[in-house]
């Protein structure tokens, strides 16, 4: 399996990383996709690249909750690293008006100059959007035909909104909301087609059933594919290799 969205880097994981990391490798779990935040935790995501060569792969980008006063600076340094390494996406990027909307045309800004960056390096983007999933959706319109390409990760919204960006030429990155009972999103899922889908976890958040309310793990993954085999009626095989083959299309990397 690969888990294309974990914050595995993060300082919650500080005390237990490796045995942490084990018993994801103990549930078959093989890639790691590290999605960037800032300019914060850039060593952090390097540093498990380099403890994990095979399996740990660093995005880069600036996160729509870190864009502020500096964001001009923090978007400088993510060109700075895209000019000098590969990265398999430029993400997490988008939009979110959930806690704050102070610098919501610097996010929009934000977003456009690093969708630009990804079109420049031939690179997927991986899409955070909170709150504004409407608004998000017409910015990734306005590149139709500049085969730009990536995730909607955590995806939670509508059907119609899931058609709106696999018509866009999107994967949707479905993680452990869909485990949640009163969630409504495996009623959407259910609709779409298995070739459409990537598994994440977005640890240490959003926590699968049977473990919610306490921290995630990229071992959890196996909760999420085995949600999606009885929403299916698959076998769990077909569910990971599905998946699987659509992460390394989308990343190729």
């Amino acid at each position: 399996m690969i888990d294309t969205h974990t914050h595995i880097y993060g300082k919650r994981f500080d005390a237990d990383r490796q045995t942490m990391m084990q018993r994801a490798f103990d549930k078959g779990i093989r890639k790691f996709y590290l999605p960037g935040i800032d300019s914060e935790v850039i060593d952090r995501m390097l540093e498990m690249e380099h403890l994990y060569p095979d399996n740990c792969f660093a995005m880069m980008g600036l996160h729509p909750c870190s864009v502020n006063e500096k964001y001009k600076k923090e978007l400088a340094i993510v060109e700075d690293w895209l000019a000098v390494r590969k990265f398999p996406a430029i993400g997490e990027i988008g939009l979110d008006f959930y806690w704050d909307k102070t610098y919501t045309s610097e996010q929009f800004e934000a977003f456009h100059f690093q969708i630009d960056l990804a079109l420049k390096y031939q690179l997927p983007i991986v899409i955070h959007t909170r709150d504004a999933m409407p608004e998000t959706i017409a910015v990734v319109k306005q590149y139709a035909g500049k085969n730009l390409r990536g995730i909607f990760h955590c995806f939670s919204g509508t059907f119609e909104q899931a058609m709106e960006i696999i018509e866009a030429g999107f994967y949707l990155g479905i993680g452990g909301v869909v485990t949640y009972k009163n969630g409504g999103l495996a009623e959407v899922v259910e609709r779409i087609p298995l070739e459409h889908l990537v598994l994440e976890t977005d640890a240490p958040y959003l926590t699968p059933v049977p473990f919610r309310g306490k921290r995630n793990e990229s071992s959890y993954l196996i909760y999420i594919a085995e949600k999606l085999a009885d929403i299916y009626k698959l076998p769990l095989s077909d569910i990971v290799n599905t998946t699987s083959l659509n992460a390394e299309h989308i990343f190729a990397y």
